[in-house]
């Protein structure tokens, strides 16, 4: 256990109610100071590009997702989190419009038309064709290979740039975007002989070839080690720096707390809590990581902040 090394705890405690008992110095040590932000706080929320209200879906009359409200904002990375069957991947489907969607509204901010500052009108993406659609809405599926069917890298950015109609410029290519990514790739290679983070580098290129305003990640960081899940991490957070609105659907609590601005939980296909990733996250016995459960009630998430406050020999007094 991380949090055990830095601590110099010996011997390393073998379950989260051995490591509470070891860390009540830590804690008591820790109570008089605000642990550091996990990530940076934002000056003023983005502007909401995604406003859905109402939202069910349902599958031979059974509901998997129910009149859900959600709004998506620029700049802002959203950690969706629930147990299997909570409505996680409906609910992603639905708002990129190619999933089945019972009732209610999804309604996407297009952006100011091109050579005007006015901002064009709203749109539905089920309401338009697939590759409109992906211009507001990109979606990385669980198992990114589903959308890669070409033979070789090169093959599949250059169908990306024909089927998004990429303008020139620097940057906006999907094999810039790529290189951007997950530098040194050869194009020559089989997409299938990537890995796991090679592949999901590459689906994220071709899904923003096509510049989408928001983009839906469902469960990417399965098969990812801790290297993979950083560079990820860095990934999405230059795509929020960009404007964008990211929205990650995970099981990995700690990868949410490194990552995230905001936790949405769901269950039985409602939103039951929403809101700053230290709120949700700590409060939550079932999703909070390790590190909150240990130092519980101290609103710490990850082992970086409780270093990065007190030093590993203080820690391990």
């Amino acid at each position: 256990m991380e949090l055990g090394r830095a601590a110099r705890w010996s011997p390393l405690p073998l379950s989260v109610r051995d490591a509470r008992r070891a860390a009540a110095p830590l804690r008591t040590a820790l109570a008089a100071t605000p642990p550091p932000p996990v990530r940076p706080v934002p000056e003023e929320p983005g502007p909401a590009l995604l406003t859905a209200r109402g939202v069910t879906v349902a599958y031979r009359g059974v509901a998997a997702v129910r009149e859900v409200d959600l709004d998506l904002r620029g700049g802002e990375i959203t950690a969706l989190m629930g147990r299997n069957g909570s409505g996680k991947s409906s609910l992603l489907w639905a708002l990129q419009g190619s999933g089945p969607r019972k009732s209610g509204t999804v309604r996407v901010d297009r952006g100011p038309t091109e050579g005007s500052r006015t901002p064009a009108k709203d749109s539905d993406p089920k309401s338009l064709s697939a590759a409109e659609a992906r211009r507001l809405v990109g979606l990385v599926p669980q198992t990114p290979t589903d959308l890669l069917y070409l033979e070789s890298v090169e093959q599949e950015l250059d169908q990306a740039d024909t089927e998004s109609a990429v303008r020139e410029g620097p940057g906006s290519s999907a094999r810039a975007i790529l290189e951007r990514l997950a530098p040194g790739v050869d194009g020559a290679t089989h997409p299938r002989d990537l890995s796991e983070g090679q592949k999901l580098a590459l689906v994220l290129a071709i899904q923003l070839a096509a510049a989408p305003r928001v983009l839906l990640l469902d469960e990417p960081t399965r098969g990812l080690d801790y290297r993979a899940k950083t560079q990820l991490i860095a990934m999405v957070d230059e795509l929020a720096a960009e404007g964008r609105s990211v929205v990650i659907s995970t099981h990995d609590v700690e990868f949410a707390a490194r990552a995230a601005d905001r936790v949405v939980v769901m269950a039985e296909g409602d939103i039951v809590a929403d809101g700053p990733t230290t709120e949700v996250i700590v409060a939550s016995p079932v999703f909070a990581p390790q590190v909150a459960k240990i130092l519980s009630p101290l609103p710490y998430l990850t082992v970086d902040q409780v270093v990065s406050v007190l030093p590993a020999e203080e820690a391990g007094a």
